[in-house]
């Protein structure tokens, strides 16, 4: 069995999406996962699983799809991808104020990323690097009138799922506990 974190995409935001954390607890042990712990309502999950991380996402968003009717983003991956993602922060001076520095975590790591555009549109102190599959963003003003947070994905070309240093700092916690 290996450590894998699985990060859900758009559950339990707005009354949409809703799947309770212990049904999604239920639901991945049926799926052969062990020790599920979760972090938040917004689908954070350290477990141990026999699966490869690839297989795991797929058939994680295949049963979530079939039992509760909606097909979140699911993002699989093993703890060294998120141990690597943190020590390779570029801005580790954000992490004193963990709620202005962001990970986007991309499905794949992109092939054309429109970076011009991205930096066009920073502003207030916006700063970001991408690396590989992991996107930094520190925000010192918050990202939810940021544009250039609004615009990420879609000027990277992959889906991505973000989550806040503090909360990507409490799942490896979870991960490495």
């Amino acid at each position: 069995m290996q450590t894998l974190i699985a990060l859900l995409r758009g559950i339990n935001v707005g009354g949409h999406g809703k799947l309770p954390m212990q049904a999604l607890v239920t639901l991945l042990e049926g799926l052969g996962a062990r020790q599920v712990r979760t972090y938040i309502q917004s689908g954070n999950v350290v477990l141990q699983s026999p699966d490869p991380a690839s297989v795991l996402e797929q058939a994680l968003a295949r049963t979530i799809a079939a039992q509760h009717g909606f097909t979140p983003g699911v993002l699989v991956l093993e703890r060294a991808e998120l141990a690597r993602a943190i020590a390779e922060n570029p801005f580790p001076a954000a992490e004193a104020d963990p709620t202005t520095l962001h990970l986007g975590l991309l499905a794949a790591a992109p092939t054309a990323p429109d970076l011009d555009r991205l930096t066009t549109l920073r502003r207030g102190g916006e700063r970001f690097q991408l690396k590989g599959r992991c996107f930094y963003l520190h925000a010192p003003e918050g990202i939810g009138r940021s544009k250039l947070a609004a615009a990420a994905e879609r000027l990277l070309g992959e889906a991505m799922t973000v989550r806040n240093w503090k909360t990507v700092c409490k799942v490896m916690a979870l991960a490495e506990g």
